[in-house]
């Protein structure tokens, strides 16, 4: 384990097991449908490569990153989409793949822009939520791989300040880690995306 961490609080092998689930029941549900898989940049995509494989569909992959916070740790409420979709969405059954759902404010945007622009349907796969952080209760994930506490998560994806994001594992960063970092000129990136 890393020694920035706190504690382990999921293992490479759980994840991937519970990845698995997720895929068998995404394949059952949108069988013969024209699905396409969008993956949230940054942090979905080390979940967003494993679960795409285990989803025994024709499908079109995607990818679409958004920020709701610029350089600021707190949202300013407005979103910032810093790369759109790059196949058009109307008709399509979209699958939102994100590493975390947390407050719930920028998918529940991200959602309703891609519904305006005529998807056919949009639904949320995320690999863990925090539902105690959530500000939107209308936002729940259609497939959530593990339910998480309100702790500081790293690794699998997930960073804090762009770091830590290739761990194999998932863990609670120390908050020494975390104290260290405020410290210093360069506000803490991932503390902003904890808002998603």
């Amino acid at each position: 384990m890393h020694p920035d961490l706190e504690t382990l609080l999921l293992d490479q092998q759980q994840i991937l097991e519970r990845t698995a689930q997720l895929g068998e029941a995404i394949t059952r549900d949108y069988r013969g449908k024209d699905l396409t898989a969008v993956c949230v940049l940054k942090g979905a995509a080390l979940f967003f490569s494993q679960l795409v494989q285990q989803i025994a569909l024709p499908l079109t992959l995607d990818f679409i990153q958004v920020s709701s916070y610029g350089s600021s740790t707190v949202s300013d409420g407005k979103l910032a989409w810093l790369k759109q979709p790059e196949f058009p969405v109307a008709g399509k059954h979209i699958l939102l793949i994100e590493d975390i759902l947390d407050t719930g404010f920028t998918l529940w945007n991200v959602r309703q822009k891609l519904l305006g622009q005529g998807a056919a349907s949009v639904k949320i796969c995320t690999l863990l939520d925090k539902p105690a952080r959530r500000k939107l209760p209308q936002i729940q994930a259609d497939y959530a791989g593990f339910t998480v506490p309100d702790a500081f998560l790293v690794g699998y994806g997930l960073d804090y300040n762009e770091k830590y994001r290739n761990l194999p594992y998932i863990g609670v960063l120390k908050s020494s880690c975390i104290a260290q970092d405020t410290d210093k000129a360069a506000p803490p990136q991932q503390q902003s995306k904890r808002g998603v």
